[in-house]
């Protein structure tokens, strides 16, 4: 997954892909037991509201035989092998904690916010849409939108206005949150961490990470 970065980052879009359907598969049907849907997720809400369970399940299903059937004609399925996906989990993680570690120093201890990730994220939502909609299609789109060759100014100004959006997201619409400035800061930083791992690595790497982030926080490790 190795090349120049352009609009959507580093590493190849299609491998990234292949990487975080299964997420988006057991994310998808999950929701169905968990009961709550991201907030950067309408697509799903919207899915199941118009079809209703059995249908749903059954759309669920056609979406995980095309994919199969795509990466067996693409190639692709190799990239699912333990030698890929492995390594990536583990840069993942690294990437996860690091993200609690810095995150609470710097709310906690240098603007005295005394935040925890648990009070912050308040659902795993997953961290599949929030990348797919906020990093590759707002913040690659962005650039992708603004110059054909990124330039460090443009990388920087979709990165914070990207990460900007991405916290307020949080906080509009039916289901949004009650608006709190701690909480908007600590999505600001995390948005542009995500933001970095995306651009400097892969989508995959970001969802990853993302998804294992949130997977810490709900197991009361961060």
């Amino acid at each position: 997954m190795k090349r120049p970065a352009v609009w959507s980052g580093h590493g190849d879009l299609a491998d990234s892909l292949v990487l975080i359907v299964p997420l988006l598969l057991a994310y998808q049907v999950g929701v169905l037991f968990a009961g709550h849907v991201s907030g950067a997720d309408v697509v799903t809400r919207a899915v199941y509201g118009t079809l209703g369970r059995t249908s749903y399940l059954g759309l669920q299903a056609m979406i995980a035989c095309a994919f199969l059937v795509w990466i067996r004609r693409t190639q692709r399925g190799q990239v699912l092998s333990l030698e890929v996906v492995g390594p990536i989990v583990f840069e993942a993680a690294v990437y996860a904690l690091t993200l609690g570690a810095l995150i609470s120093l710097v709310i906690d201890r240098m603007l005295g916010l005394n935040l925890t990730g648990g009070h912050v994220i308040n659902a795993l939502g997953a961290g599949v849409y929030e990348e797919l909609v906020f990093r590759l299609g707002l913040f690659g789109g962005a650039v992708a939108l603004l110059s054909r060759q990124p330039s460090r100014v443009i990388v920087v100004v979709a990165l914070i206005a990207s990460s900007i959006v991405f916290s307020t997201a949080h906080h509009v619409g039916a289901h949004g949150e009650p608006w709190n400035l701690n909480v908007f800061a600590f999505r600001c930083l995390a948005g542009v961490v995500f933001g970095l791992i995306f651009w400097f690595r892969s989508l995959a790497h970001a969802v990853y990470a993302h998804t294992l982030y949130d997977l810490l926080v709900y197991s009361r490790l961060l």
